[in-house]
């Protein structure tokens, strides 16, 4: 059975009022910041791997829309960008791609120790590493044929996405509760900061008010900065230069941010208006839903008590280096903490998940933007450049084929 890409953004629409019902009617999720498209995700995926399991039937879903969708939401997030922001995020920035670097090589250092330990090819501890947890489904794709053909493991694509999956559900889950931690705990408050970049305050979210002129106004200039980007995407193609398609429009909204209004200053500018943050949690929103209700759970049926072993050390060591460590190198302050609980997202599943879990903490908390534009930079530039040559180092250091 095949979902074609219409019906499943209606699914998505859905499941995202399920979320949003359920954070408003469950203090706890409110309280520990639980992303409300993780909350409707895996409650639609739940669903979904029972409706597989009972009837046999495999259910595919059309994910176009999902990825137009990722591309407008850092679209969003570049054009909300300041040069002056970005400078004052520099040691930030600096700083956790250092320990996005450390994290990498800590994570396949625990994967491979592990499963050499339970008994497993240590081949497989990379894909419990870096592989299957920071880097995603994507990763796991690139490298499960490479261990495959090197070192003549069985099962790699499986049990790396087995490791995506679960790293993707429990970044989601945990990523809120240690950024509201930490901020309780050292008594922090974004209240005085400007305007969310993502969504709108959770408290008088309902009454914002917005007219037609201020949402086609964002929505052009949108769509403007994602067809420049395109335009750069084809160039660096021809170039010999790949990069995920959001990336060039990161940068395209950050330079028309940086530019426009100040060419023309009598030209309204919507970027960090509040039309801008609505589409941007919508777009994020959709997004998350349609990647979560369409994750089939019967695929972790053949996950071995090795893998739930190596994954629960991989929780709890991020959880205590984030809290302990990392919260305070990233300065100990609320952007800090907002950025560490994105982080622990982006170490256990992705980047739109680390922007969830800081957009449902700086709706309660007040704005981080600094967190906003540091955070997906690092993710989206340096993380998987570093991931690659780490892991190409550990294939190297595990021996010839």
């Amino acid at each position: 059975m095949h979902v074609d890409g219409r019906h499943t953004l209606i699914l998505a629409i859905i499941v995202l009022f399920l979320g949003r019902y359920l954070t408003q009617r469950v203090a706890l999720l409110t309280r520990y910041s639980i992303p409300e498209p993780v909350t409707g995700g895996i409650i639609a995926s739940l669903v979904l791997t029972a409706t597989i399991a009972v009837g046999g039937v495999p259910i595919t879903f059309d994910l176009g829309n999902r990825d137009v969708l990722l591309v407008a939401f850092f679209t969003t997030i570049g054009l909300s960008a300041r040069v002056p922001l970005l400078l004052a995020g520099g040691t930030l920035l600096v700083v956790l791609t250092l320990v996005a670097a450390a994290n990498i090589v800590l994570q396949n250092a625990i994967g491979v120790g592990l499963m050499s330990a339970l008994g497993q090819p240590a081949a497989y501890g990379l894909l419990t590493g870096s592989a299957g947890l920071l880097g995603g489904h994507g990763t796991v794709a690139a490298w499960a044929p490479v261990l495959t053909e090197r070192f003549g493991v069985t099962g790699a694509a499986e049990l790396g996405a087995a490791t995506a999956t679960i790293g993707l559900i429990v970044g989601g889950v945990l990523g809120g509760p240690l950024g509201e931690k930490l901020i309780t705990r050292h008594q922090l408050s974004g209240q005085d900061a400007q305007t969310l970049a993502v969504g709108l305050p959770r408290v008088g979210e309902g009454s914002e008010k917005l007219d037609a002129n201020a949402v086609l106004a964002s929505l052009l200039v949108i769509v403007v900065a994602m067809a420049i980007a395109d335009v750069v995407n084809g160039r660096l193609a021809q170039a010999g230069v790949v990069l995920p398609d959001f990336v060039a429009s990161l940068v395209v909204g950050i330079v028309l941010s940086n530019s426009i209004p100040y060419l023309w200053r009598r030209l309204p500018w919507p970027a960090g208006s509040p039309a801008m943050g609505l589409i941007a949690e919508v777009a994020l929103g959709l997004f998350l839903a349609m990647s979560l209700m369409t994750m089939n759970l019967t695929t972790l049926r053949s996950t071995a008590l090795p893998l739930v072993v190596v994954l629960a050390v991989q929780v709890l060591v991020s959880w205590l280096l984030l809290s302990h460590v990392v919260f305070r190198l990233l300065g100990g302050s609320y952007d800090a903490a907002v950025t560490t609980g994105g982080y622990f997202g982006l170490t256990m599943g992705a980047t739109p998940t680390a922007i969830a879990i800081m957009t449902a903490i700086v709706k309660t908390h007040g704005a981080s933007p600094r967190s906003f534009l540091v955070l997906p930079l690092v993710g989206a530039f340096f993380v998987d450049i570093i991931n690659a040559i780490v892991l190409g180092a550990f294939v190297q250091w595990l021996g010839p084929p």
